[in-house]
């Protein structure tokens, strides 16, 4: 083919994008989860974990605070921006949304949540299960919208991404007596891991293909995990940190299981712990400035409700912290995790 032939070929090929006839390789970005990737399903059951009242959102589109546990956008946000599919992600329990906007990418995901039951029932939120449930749901709405044709196209091209498991450890194992007396610290992490492998199983029978599973954060770096350890300076509990990198090489040990035994699956972890941990430790590097306490508040306690407008030591300027709150990121760090996950895990889906 000439030159002048293939300068058509390709201007034809941008044309047929913009008009939609040909399909993204990602038609929509799927969401499953805690608060790390809720973009606003609590509001709409009956839990204090909440985030949509101000401060939260005051650098989302409008100040609008959406019940995203940032002040902005989260890292799901980015990657289906990213993908070219739209800048945000809509919870699937918000009302002023349907299944023409779910069709793209939809989050079922439940801040306070966990792989465990009994971490949901912490703050009476949507157990991995239910968010199961409701991808079911989805699905046969999606079904009624499109046809079974379509929507099975896009169940199975769709990226499903999946954040979860902090809250097993900090919000129950560590937290209350029931786990820890029930399995030692290792025996709790192969019994997440148990259900983890359910789970993907699940939504792989259901269709799911892509699949990004995400790896724990430096949980010993959060601030309200720092602000406990008096002994050592408020540094980073390193024993927790043990703990996520512990989890994570059992999660690649059953991505790897489950990549061989799946046939189709593409199954990845999304790893963004030592990329936030070089953010904590070399915060230049990305613009921060400070990594020891959130922007709301005191930013060593404040999260959710005790997260209040009327608090007068918040920051003005969210940018220069790697935390909104004492637990979750700011959009910057988000936007950075999100970058860091386009480059490596999730570029294969590009």
């Amino acid at each position: 083919m000439d030159h002048e032939s293939m300068s058509w070929l390709l201007l034809l090929l941008e044309l047929l994008l913009m008009l939609g006839m040909l399909e993204a390789k990602v038609p929509a970005v799927i969401v499953f989860g805690d608060s790390s990737v809720d973009s606003g399903n609590n509001n709409y059951i009956p839990t204090i974990a909440r985030s949509n009242f101000q401060p939260y959102g005051r650098d989302f589109e409008g100040g609008k605070p959406t019940g995203r546990f940032c002040n902005g956008r989260i890292a799901t946000d980015f990657v289906s921006e990213a993908f070219g599919i739209k800048p945000t992600v809509p919870a699937y329990l918000d009302p002023t949304y349907s299944i023409k906007d779910f069709a793209t990418g939809v989050c079922f995901a439940s801040a306070g949540t966990g792989f465990d039951n009994a971490t949901s029932d912490v703050l009476s939120v949507i157990p991995l299960w239910k968010e199961v449930e409701y991808f079911k749901e989805y699905q046969r709405r999606l079904r009624g919208y499109l046809g079974n044709y379509r929507a099975k196209q896009i169940v199975n091209e769709a990226l499903y991404m999946v954040s979860i498991g902090t809250n097993d450890f900090l919000e129950n194992y560590f937290a209350f007596p029931g786990r820890s007396s029930q399995f030692t610290i290792e025996e709790y992490q192969s019994f997440l891991i148990e259900i983890a492998e359910n789970f993907i199983q699940e939504i792989y029978r259901l269709g799911a293909r892509k699949i990004s599973i995400g790896g724990l954060p430096p949980m010993g770096c959060l601030p309200a995990e720092r602000a406990s350890n008096i002994k050592d300076g408020c540094a980073c509990r390193e024993d927790y940190n043990l703990v996520s990198r512990q989890f994570n090489s059992k999660l690649v040990a059953l991505i790897n299981k489950l990549n061989s035994q799946l046939k189709g699956i593409g199954l990845v972890l999304s790893d963004i712990y030592y990329t936030m941990l070089e953010a904590i430790e070399k915060p230049h590097l990305y613009g921060f400035e400070t990594v020891e306490v959130g922007c709301c508040g005191t930013g060593i306690f404040e999260m959710g409700i005790l997260c209040t407008k009327s608090n007068p030591l918040t920051c003005t300027d969210a940018s220069k912290y790697i935390f909104w709150d004492a637990i979750h990121g700011t959009e910057k760090i988000c936007s950075i995790l999100a970058d860091h996950l386009m480059r490596t895990s999730l570029a294969g889906f590009l």
